[in-house]
């Protein structure tokens, strides 16, 4: 059968890109890994986070897009952005929200979700959070001086002249050592992060 000059031009019109595949069990995921009750799915998209956020200018997506995002199943855009490395976990957000939306645990979950699937594009942040994560577990607290250290010469060692007078003025004020120090009770501490890491595995 021959072919109608209408069907001769929609064949001859560039290809449009396929849509990207929702994953539509997002949702259901950052849910399930964000320790008790996150209220994620009670978010009412009304921007008080964002408009309440220290760190939302430089955010690619806000907190309330993110929340958007995450609905849409969009999981490799969400990992993507750089919002829930600018999080700085105030609580602001949280305090403000009129349906108490755990927002700085959802964006913990984010963190780690990103870290898990190598879904993020800076890796300072990520590095940034595993160090201190390391000292924490190694030592019962964070130690300043080699978090701030290893931070700079990774990342940033040009930079680093310049915070001299910054750590200076830690070390006279007694508000930075050289040394890490540990913590009392170091073994239930360790005990109580080996369990939640187990119960982790297990939610998997």
């Amino acid at each position: 059968m021959a072919l109608s000059s209408a069907d001769t031009d929609l064949e001859s019109l560039p290809r449009l890109p396929e849509p990207p595949v929702a994953d539509l069990s997002f949702l259901d995921k950052v849910v399930a890994a964000t320790p008790g009750v996150p209220r994620l799915e009670m978010c009412i998209q009304c921007g008080t986070c964002g408009g309440s956020c220290p760190s939302a200018a430089d955010m690619e997506h806000t907190p309330r897009q993110i929340f958007a995002m995450i609905r849409a199943g969009m999981s490799d855009e969400v990992l993507r952005s750089n919002t829930p490395w600018f999080c700085v976990a105030c609580y602001y957000c949280m305090v403000r929200c009129p349906q108490e939306v755990h927002i700085p645990d959802v964006m913990y979950t984010l963190k780690s979700l990103a870290i898990r699937a190598g879904l993020y594009e800076n890796a300072a942040g990520p590095h940034l959070s595993q160090t201190f994560s390391g000292y924490v577990e190694k030592y019962g607290r964070s130690f300043e001086f080699g978090l701030a250290t290893r931070h700079y010469l990774r990342h940033h060692p040009i930079s680093m002249r310049g915070m001299a007078p910054l750590g200076l003025g830690m070390l006279t004020k007694d508000r930075l050592t050289f040394t890490p120090v540990r913590i009392k009770g170091l073994k239930g501490l360790k005990a109580i992060l080996a369990r939640a890491r187990e119960l982790e595995e297990a939610a998997r």
